[in-house]
């Protein structure tokens, strides 16, 4: 697999990445072998990055990571991991924490749950509106400096927090959601990106399942996130659906399907964008692979973008109380697209 630089500063990785939430967590019930399977599937492919949160499944993503690892050289993969997030023993969240004391606590956990002794990329999972970011992010340049974290990164921020981050420490990666469906970050956060020398990490490239080609309501399983995201009801669903349908004619086209042609239209985006594709199975995983062999040419990203244009999705991407607590939303007005 092609390999693409994760920022000035930052570590070279596959062009595709691996997320693992939903290995444990959001997406209803997922099979432990066939995650592990996955995993494996995913380094033999040359993925070389995997991101996980000390948070999903409280902690059941770490120790998953750890127990695939088993065999595998340390040097063969890079471990990003999101810490901050708070959570009751329902499994409700329960707001952000990203004090210093806090983030030296939860950097020793996710070390011993991975078994490993540093972590690659280590990052807020949102701003925590009781500490400044140049609080956090020289917290975990201390870390840097003591050898536990390799790399800096940020997760939805918007374009003022990251230039106040960047102020303080190198920044490797942000990762933020970016999509056919999700293309906010084009205005003003991907450009300051640019000019600061920081990569992009998108997750969500399929929309949580929307642009796969073969999503159904029936699929949806216990505890699953997508009961309660916006683009997956009634009316914005449906419209959504008929977005997808326009994307799989050019597919099929193409010899391809709606989800490959999703991955490979962000990996157009520029050599600094590393598609973060949630694969909870071999099936999904083989996906991305083929994404990163398709060709887009001129005419068919014209196509696409006439099919999906910018801000044709229906629906917010959270719902209202989450989409609250990204700083990457705050001052944009409800929008499609967003």
């Amino acid at each position: 697999m092609d390999k693409r630089q994760l920022g000035r500063t930052g570590p070279q990785v596959s062009a595709i990445a691996l997320g693992c939430m939903g290995m444990s967590d959001f997406y209803g019930p997922a099979d432990r072998d066939e995650s592990i399977a996955t995993l494996h599937a995913a380094l033999d492919h040359g993925i070389t990055l995997l991101d996980t949160g000390d948070f999903y499944g409280m902690g059941d993503n770490e120790m998953l990571i750890r127990d695939a690892l088993r065999g595998r050289t340390r040097d063969q993969v890079l471990i990003s991991v999101k810490f901050g997030a708070l959570r009751d023993p329902a499994g409700a969240f329960a707001g952000y924490d990203a004090r210093p004391q806090a983030i030296r606590n939860f950097v020793a956990y996710s070390l011993k749950r991975l078994g490993i002794d540093h972590i690659d990329i280590y990052r807020p999972a949102r701003v925590d509106p009781a500490v400044p970011i140049e609080e956090t992010v020289g917290a975990i340049a201390d870390l840097v400096k003591a050898g536990y974290v390799r790399h800096i990164g940020l997760s939805e921020l918007g374009a003022d927090t990251i230039r106040r981050a960047a102020a303080v420490a190198p920044i490797a990666d942000l990762q933020i959601e970016y999509s056919l469906l999700s293309r906010g970050i084009e205005a003003d956060i991907l450009p300051v990106c640019r000019e600061l020398g920081i990569g992009v990490t998108a997750y969500g490239v399929l929309s949580r399942g929307l642009l796969g080609g073969g999503w159904s309501a029936a699929r949806q399983g216990e505890r699953d996130f997508r009961a309660a995201s916006p683009r997956f009801q009634g009316e914005n669903l449906a419209h959504n659906l008929a977005l997808v349908d326009a994307l799989r004619a050019i597919a099929n086209e193409k010899g391809s399907n709606p989800a490959q042609v999703a991955i490979a239209w962000v990996l157009s985006r520029g050599d600094d964008i590393v598609p973060l594709v949630g694969a909870r199975k071999r099936t999904q995983l083989q996906d991305a692979v083929l994404a990163s062999e398709l060709q887009l040419t001129v005419d068919d990203l014209a196509r696409i973008e006439a099919a999906v244009p910018a801000g044709a999705a229906a629906g917010e991407r959270y719902p209202a109380s989450q989409m609250a607590h990204l700083d990457s939303e705050q001052g944009r007005g409800p929008a499609h697209g967003a």
